[in-house]
């Protein structure tokens, strides 16, 4: 991994702003971290261990993914996604509400599910994940009165995070597949996955499940990487960058785990 560990540095090095990147080799147990501890605004990417949160409370009994939810107009809520604009009383399921809240990064899905599960069912799940250094606030979009806390997130603890749902190593490994394959769908692919090759109408070798976030001078990106029959945790957080810039760093560090899986023995 040596040589992907230098092309990294190099590219890190490089780049505007501040970055925090984990890459891990899932079956191997090798790592690249930089600045794996450090502090950022969570933004969506949050929004993967709330998705964790649903299934550990739907698998203790708390309710069924198939249960319908409305929408209630006090719901909804601008940003990304689609739900804001869609009529009240629209009921979706809840594995269809946190599919918007994944694969569109939608705010008001988002929302509904915090109201689900609460706070601490929220808490708890990342602490089993491994994000003790992270910490979650507030909802999406919304500003309570006395609550001034970001969403905060740690790149260390987001790689525990992504490397326990790829290995099916929290709840089971069904929900853990679940959970990979809604992250598979994700619409949003304008960072990791942006360079990587793409021929159309053929089946690329790779896939990647992942979540991005952003807001002004922030720009994330979260996933699992697979490729050669090999899988990667990919974390990239970035601050104090121009979105452009930031884009086009996710983009390469993304095209340098494909090759390094592309180009190591198997």
């Amino acid at each position: 991994m040596e040589q992907l560990r230098e092309k990294l540095t190099q590219l890190l090095d490089k780049a505007e702003g501040s970055w925090g990147v984990v890459v891990e080799d899932l079956d191997r147990g090798q790592r690249f971290a930089h600045r794996p501890d450090e502090a950022f605004i969570a933004e969506s990417v949050i929004k993967v261990p709330i998705m964790a949160a649903v299934y550990s409370a739907a698998a203790q009994g708390a309710f069924q993914l198939d249960d319908r939810i409305p929408m209630r107009a006090e719901d909804q809520v601008g940003g990304s996604g689609i739900l804001f604009a869609l009529s009240p009383g629209l009921a979706l399921t809840i594995r269809e509400w946190v599919t918007l809240m994944i694969i569109q990064s939608d705010n008001t899905a988002t929302n509904v599910l915090i109201d689900l599960v609460g706070r601490q069912r929220i808490e708890q799940t990342m602490i089993e994940l491994g994000m003790e250094k992270s910490k979650y606030s507030r909802k999406l979009m919304i500003y309570p009165v006395g609550i001034t806390e970001n969403n905060m997130i740690t790149p260390g603890d987001v790689s525990r995070m992504l490397g326990s749902i790829a290995t099916g190593g929290f709840l089971s490994h069904h929900a853990c597949e679940e959970m990979v394959s809604i992250m598979k769908r994700q619409q949003v692919l304008n960072g990791l996955p942006s360079l990587l090759p793409s021929v159309p109408g053929a089946t690329p070798d790779w896939e990647i499940a992942c979540k991005s976030g952003w807001d002004s001078g922030r720009q994330h990106d979260v996933g699992v990487f697979y490729s050669q029959g090999r899988r990667f945790s990919i974390v990239a957080l970035s601050q104090d960058v121009q979105s452009e810039s930031a884009l086009r760093v996710l983009g390469q560090i993304g095209k340098e785990v494909y090759e390094y899986a592309k180009g190591s023995p198997h």
